[in-house]
């Protein structure tokens, strides 16, 4: 295929005014604007984008904002109205014009002046890390208790003072792994090592001015800055510390796996700012509680604070295998909180970052998600993974780093308002799996599991203060993510043409799907004329497209492989924008629910078309809930039942849900089963807050309005490409309940977990599955953890695994025959 064919149009000059940056060997100009598109109207455009045509106004929308309800003050301290109209810039663009240097020999050695021109020294870092650790009084109290440990608890005057010398060299051993011991020169010289390389296998790697310059503020409030990053590939460690670098920004201490710490490569990332620590905090020999260990940690991190140097933390705990956000592991972040209780540090700043590639280094994570265990880092696959990236390209890379909020701030609304925590999924979702269980009904006071004072002191108020912004922070860094290339055309590859189409169509359906992202405020990683875009996307995808050439217009066709491990990559790729359409994908799906519980029950002489909004709303916030290990859906401050409520408003404003005419809906009452069924759920909480106007149209006329879907053939299938999105989950987690009925006896959860990973590849493997894509191995393990919390199983500790084993509830055939319904009524067979 010809190179050329494949260059990405306007990377930097369709973002920046006064571009200046912008390298014409590497990106082909184009006269294309954002409306280049003037073939007929396709899917998106015709199912959603009519009523707001005059809205885009060809604007990038600015990602990142905090929340306005958790963190109103932080909201407008970082940021202005000239911020968003800064653009973009390629980080890896350099030459003469970024130093201070001109003529022939600068523009030669411009890489070199550059790095050597920014400001870092050895003063900007930690000093006397180890030693303050060591003589931290918790750190000493922890020394003296493990060297006292076999005798009598208490006595302390009887500890050997030659065990307590040797608790002192096994702590300072510790410490020898976990302290950075950063080195400037080495930053630098790794500065301009990684100019040359991200140069050679990446296109560019776009960041936006604005959020930049909001950063450069909040560095200027001398407090800690703790920067979030999602978590896609290992690369994530040097990029963030390399674009702060090139902006004069203190690198950050980098907290990493103890998998990483490998001979040589390690001593270089610690040179770089990174330390190690234990994927799991408990890892002694007979498995207890490490709490030297912790005490370590926790007093390694408070004093990196109380010096006001910068953090990254990968919530995440590992890389996604999935392209999804993963779950929170908010361990380290609650170092930072504590900190903040005692008085380590006056506040600290929190930065949520997205990442997004056109492709990953790594490529794919096929051979886990089709099982197979997780092969050990060592340093000989490390150099063979850099000669390997070498030899390639990977496209585009997108980094956004979302607004600043302060973290007191945070605490102190949290403790202000009256939050109720939040439901279980036993408790949200057995009352619709198993209507008929007597007393189920969630009332009022279940909900009060939290004592009614919020002080800090409370360790059920700190737990839940940390989990919620954990969520916070990954769910606004997913939304400042930037849909990449790549994702659009794997998902309509999938999800839209899944038997192929023109490279024409798709074509269409790409352009008119990159305008359905902008309208809901999602930013774009890439810019340019839509053929050279999806040429690009399809080269990058390698072997998981097939072209072919058909005799008909002489016009490329472009199918998905079929092959198990091409299907896995593309879906890796495709959730990339999943996000965008998730809320409007469980609409879609509830509405599925509703119209067919309606023909299956009857419809009491009631138009069979007209559909309740506030049935339709419940069915999709118990979806929502089903869902939640899989997708941060809402910030924690937002009710899942508001958030499905605008959801389907969104719907009736793009056309795609009508609401009845008035003469229609008064003769419509809900059925007995459905008021049953309502019953049965727990009362939201009230949609409208103490600060919105009492003539609010939110109430009763809200919620007993009926809806009609539009019969129109390009909101049809709007509706079920929205459905597809989900097919691949719903179908794992109703092929997991098939399986839970022939479960027999207890067994170890790691073993239950390859028995029914084996289970839906041979499902695969045979062709029975709709979705080949439902067989990955993250799917699996989001299934059992789904069912433990539901309370299908219950699960015992022994040694180091977890034993499941049926519960009484679900112990009758019935009742997982009823889970099973539950699940597949949301499914578009």
């Amino acid at each position: 295929m010809d190179e050329t064919a494949l260059s990405l149009g306007t990377i930097d000059v369709s973002y920046l005014s006064t571009s200046a940056e912008c390298s014409i060997s590497r990106c082909k100009h184009s006269s294309e604007e954002w409306g280049e598109c003037n073939s007929r109207p396709t899917l998106f455009r015709s199912a959603t984008l009519k009523w707001k045509e005059t809205l885009l106004s060809r604007k990038r929308p600015f990602v990142g904002r905090c929340c306005y309800v958790c963190t109103p003050q932080s909201r407008d301290n970082f940021f202005n109205a000239s911020i968003p109209s800064l653009g973009l810039r390629n980080v890896i663009y350099i030459n003469e014009t970024h130093t201070r240097y001109r003529g022939w020999l600068a523009r030669r050695l411009c890489y070199v002046l550059f790095v050597q021109e920014r400001d870092v020294h050895k003063g900007m870092f930690a000093k006397n890390l180890t030693e303050n650790v060591l003589n931290n009084s918790r750190v000493q109290k922890a020394i003296v208790d493990e060297a006292s440990e076999p005798s009598v608890p208490g006595s302390f005057a009887q500890t050997d003072p030659k065990a307590i010398n040797k608790v002192k060299k096994k702590a300072r051993k510790i410490l020898q792994e976990m302290v950075a011991n950063v080195s400037p020169a080495l930053i630098r010289l790794t500065g301009w090592v990684l100019l040359k390389l991200f140069n050679s296998f990446f296109w560019n790697i776009q960041i936006h001015r604005g959020q930049i310059e909001m950063v450069k503020a909040a560095t200027e409030m001398n407090l800690p800055l703790i920067f979030l990053p999602v978590h896609k590939s290992h690369i994530d460690y040097l990029l963030l510390t390399f674009i702060l670098f090139c902006h004069n920004i203190k690198a950050p201490y980098i907290a990493a796996g103890n998998n990483l710490n490998i001979p040589i490569f390690s001593t270089l990332i610690r040179k770089l700012g990174g330390f190690f620590i234990r994927r799991k905090l408990d890892q002694s020999p007979d498995g207890r509680k490490d709490f030297l260990y912790r005490a370590l940690l926790y007093v390694h991190i408070e004093e990196l604070l109380r010096q006001q140097q910068f953090l990254e933390i990968f919530l995440e705990g590992t890389r996604s295998r999935s392209g999804k956000t993963s779950g929170a592991r908010a361990g380290l972040l609650s170092v930072v909180v504590d900190a903040l209780f005692s008085n380590a540090t006056p506040d600290v700043l929190i930065i949520p970052v997205g990442i997004s590639y056109d492709r990953i280094i790594e490529g794919h994570y096929n051979s886990e998600q089709l099982g197979k265990p997780k092969k050990n880092e060592s340093l000989w696959s490390i150099a063979r993974g850099v000669f390997r990236m070498l030899r390639k390209n990977y496209g585009c890379v997108r980094v956004d780093f979302a607004q600043p909020f302060s973290l007191k701030e945070y605490v102190n609304s949290q403790s202000q308002k009256p939050v109720p925590a939040p439901l279980s999924l036993e408790q949200a979702l057995l009352p619709a799996i198993l209507p008929s269980r007597p007393n189920d009904t969630v009332h009022e006071g279940t909900e009060a599991t939290l004592p009614n004072s919020r002080d800090i002191t409370s360790e059920p108020f700190r737990r839940e203060l940390i989990s919620n912004l954990a969520e916070h922070i990954l769910f606004t860094a997913n939304k400042a993510c930037a849909v990449m290339s790549t994702h659009i055309v794997a998902c309509l590859l999938l999800y839209r043409h899944r038997q192929g189409t023109d490279l024409s169509r798709l074509v269409e359906d790409f352009f008119s799907m990159k305008e359905e992202v902008l309208a809901r405020d999602f930013d774009l990683g890439f810019s340019g004329n839509s053929d050279d875009v999806v040429m690009h996307a399809i080269h990058l995808l390698g072997n998981c497209v097939n072209i072919t050439n058909t005799s008909r217009n002489n016009e490329f066709f472009i199918t998905p492989s079929t092959t198990i491990p091409a299907v896995f990559e593309l879906n890796f790729y495709s959730n990339g924008v999943l996000h965008v359409f998730i809320k409007e994908a469980i609409i879609a799906c509830s509405l599925h629910a509703v119209q067919s519980r309606r023909y299956r029950n009857g419809t009491n002489g009631a138009s069979p078309s007209l559909i309740s909004q506030e049935h339709l709303v419940r069915k999709a916030a118990s979806l929502c809930y089903l869902l939640s290990n899989e997708f941060t859906i809402s910030l924690p401050c937002q009710v899942i039942y508001q958030v499905c409520h605008e959801s389907v408003e969104r719907l009736i404003q793009y056309g795609i849900l009508l609401v009845a005419e008035q003469d229609d809906q008064e003769d419509v009452s809900p059925s007995l089963t459905e008021q049953q069924w309502d019953k049965k759920l727990p009362e939201p909480l009230s949609w409208r807050s103490d600060e919105e106007d009492e003539d609010s149209d939110f109430g009763e006329e809200q919620r007993d309005c009926y809806l009609k879907v539009s019969q129109s053939q390009e909101h049809q299938q709007y509706i079920t490409f929205l459905q597809r999105l989900l097919g691949p989950l719903l179908e794992a987690y109703s092929s997991a309940v098939i399986f839970v009925h022939n479960f027999s006896g207890p067994v170890s959860e790691s073993e239950y977990l390859q028995k029914l990973h084996r289970h839906l590849i041979s499902r695969t493997e045979k062709n029975v599955a709709v979705y080949a894509e439902s067989a990955t191995y993250s799917h699996v393990k989001n299934a059992v953890k789904v069912f433990k919390e539901i309370g299908v199983f219950n699960q015992t500790k022994q040694r180091r695994d977890t034993i499941l084993e049926l519960s009484t509830t679900f112990l009758p055939q019935r009742n997982r025959q009823k889970l099973l319904e539950f699940i597949m009524s949301f499914m578009v067979l």
